[in-house]
């Protein structure tokens, strides 16, 4: 048993003073008030639960700073993924989604929601091992020190009625049953637990969409969800609904699924989310970076919907700003302050999270819970100051000093285990990109 003690902590009824969290065997054991003991470890400033990080292509890490040369949508963008998305093996996606894991964590992440479609070889053949590429994303989350939620995903079409091509053809399985059955191979584990993703109502057939949610079966399921108002036209146009009504109508709503990015919709749309109690993930820096729109977080967290956050892209690695900049965006949208609470941010960057991610039981610092422990320092030039119970809108990654994940100290005094993550990712980044010259 393992006991640490922290000034203030995050407890699930709001912040607390003088707080003991015993820990055994990847769990907490104990939560209590009181002052130190002197076999406790002391954490400083205020402890919160672990962050999730609901929606993330590791992949993607590598095009941070390398996309800003020119002008352009999501659609111009997305040439250049592709073009980085046709050079990964997977020796050179392991080192990239290790380093990409290992900062996350650095940054409060103790499990990621993964949205998995790099699948096969870069002609779409499969691998010896179908799911090698599954695997070297487990590997690495097992050497970096998060959880992951695999959410393999359902990619078989280049958009409505069209046929996959260039680097689109590795994401495709041939079609929804050849999917669930490559998926129905792997093998969860305490590292790993398999989810399920349908990319988008463009990438999946709608007759497929009902087979990919019966398969997900009570597991996570994650769903791209009108990121862009293309994607709304495209869909009014074939099926005369709204990507929303269509998702609803096939029966791929509910609890267990979490709609990702939910900038371009309806107020019917926002209603159906909240009835359904779909969570929605925000991905605020993302629809900053590709001038995608401002998600209604406040109409959705109303409405009834769960909502959490996901770095996506990773145009940045902050959880806390992300968790921040949902309220931000309600500020520019309302002229107004405070739509959203800091209680309200903390929630869906820990336990909202957790929830999307098949673990509901995680992002608490109570007993039973994931011994999952971020400590933010209150004393930096950015946090010194601040009211604890108001740390989310100041603090960033580089307050984080300690993290624990599973009852495992990864990151100390800002330091993470592994050693040098910038170097790790320089590497990985300069590799992944050599094949592209």
């Amino acid at each position: 048993m393992t006991t640490y003690w922290a000034a203030h902590a995050w407890l699930p009824d709001g912040p607390a003073d003088d707080v003991r969290i015993s820990v055994a065997d990847g769990r907490i054991a104990a939560v209590t008030t009181g002052p130190a003991e002197p076999d406790d470890h002391r954490l400083p400033g205020v402890v919160l639960p672990g962050f999730a990080n609901t929606h993330s292509h590791a992949f993607h890490r590598a095009l941070r700073g390398r996309t800003h040369d020119d002008s352009g949508t999501f659609w111009t963008w997305r040439e250049r993924m592709y073009a980085l998305a046709a050079t990964l093996t997977p020796d050179t996606y392991f080192d990239l989604a290790r380093a990409t894991y290992a900062e996350m964590v650095l940054a409060g992440v103790t499990v990621v929601g993964e949205f998995h479609y790099l699948h096969h070889a870069p002609d779409g053949s499969p691998y010896d091992d179908p799911n090698v590429m599954a695997e070297a994303l487990r590997a690495a989350a097992r050497d970096a020190g998060l959880r992951i939620t695999l959410l393999d995903t359902a990619y078989l079409t280049g958009g409505i009625d069209a046929p996959l091509e260039g680097a689109q053809r590795r994401f495709g399985d041939h079609d929804a049953d050849a999917w669930a059955a490559r998926v129905a191979d792997l093998r969860p584990d305490g590292t790993l637990r398999v989810g399920a993703a349908i990319h988008s109502v463009r990438a999946v057939p709608l007759d497929a969409i009902p087979t990919i949610a019966a398969h997900a079966g009570g597991r996570p399921l994650h769903v791209h969800l009108s990121e862009q108002r293309l994607e709304n036209e495209q869909s009014l146009a074939t099926f005369g609904v709204t990507p929303t009504r269509l998702l609803e109508d096939a029966g791929a709503l509910g609890p267990d699924t979490t709609a990702v990015h939910a900038v371009h919709l309806s107020p019917e749309d926002v209603a159906i989310l909240g009835s359904t109690r779909t969570g929605v993930c925000l991905c605020p820096s993302t629809e900053q970076d590709l001038g995608d729109g401002i998600a209604p977080g406040a109409l959705l967290h109303a409405a009834g919907a769960r909502l959490g956050v996901g770095s996506d892209q990773h145009v940045r690695t902050d959880l806390l700003a992300e968790a921040r900049t949902v309220e931000l965006h309600e500020r520019l949208a309302d002229e107004s302050r405070g739509v959203l609470s800091p209680a309200t941010l903390v929630d869906l960057l820990t336990s909202g999270g957790h929830t999307s991610l098949g673990d509901p039981s995680g992002g608490r610092l109570a007993p039973g819970a994931p011994a999952d422990l971020v400590a933010v320092r209150t004393d930096t030039p950015a946090t010194a100051g601040a009211d604890p119970a108001q740390l989310v809108m100041v603090a960033g990654t580089a307050d984080v000093d300690t993290v624990v994940v599973g009852g495992v100290v990864r990151v100390e005094g800002g330091r993470h285990v592994l050693g040098d993550v910038g170097a790790m990712l320089g590497t990985a980044i300069r590799a992944a990109w050599e094949e592209t010259r």
